[in-house]
């Protein structure tokens, strides 16, 4: 598996986790790298900087995908879902130098291996909407999240 599809599937499930029992970024991370061991530092720094970016840019991600899940509440969706449109957003949105197509066929693999049966549609059609209408927001090009605890 290359090596960015797995940091993604980390960070779907440190975020998860993180919805789950919502703990300090560090403790989260340091949590799931002991009981994950052999990720490589390029899965770690990736997968922690999806999961830094996501969070932090969280109200805002939640109303982007809010406006385009059509008679969908964040609320009610599937938690994995949610987390996938959510970090799929951030990339989307916050980091101009993945190309979007990369963006929405992770997330749909992402959604198909991990969730229900219609789950890849569903992200996929709310991911390109996303695509299509939301203006790259970054800051300096290239800028990470910053590495405050969140």
């Amino acid at each position: 598996m290359r090596k960015r599809s797995l940091a993604r599937e980390c960070a779907l499930q440190l975020l998860y986790q993180h919805e789950l029992n919502p703990k300090p970024a560090g403790e989260l991370f340091s949590g799931f790298w002991e009981q994950n061991p052999d990720m490589g530092d390029e899965v770690r720094v990736f997968a922690e900087m999806l999961v830094r970016g996501t969070l932090e840019k969280l109200p805002e991600i939640n109303e982007i995908v809010a406006k385009y899940a059509k008679n969908w509440e964040i609320s009610r969706m599937a938690v994995v879902d949610r987390n996938i449109l959510r970090f799929a957003t951030y990339e989307l949105v916050f980091c101009e130098d993945i190309p979007p197509n990369v963006t929405i066929n992770e997330a749909v693999n992402i959604a198909k291996k991990f969730s229900q049966e219609d789950s890849g549609k569903f992200v996929n059609g709310v991911l390109d909407q996303i695509s299509h209408s939301e203006k790259i927001k970054t800051s300096p090009p290239n800028s990470p999240p910053s590495q405050q605890p969140l």
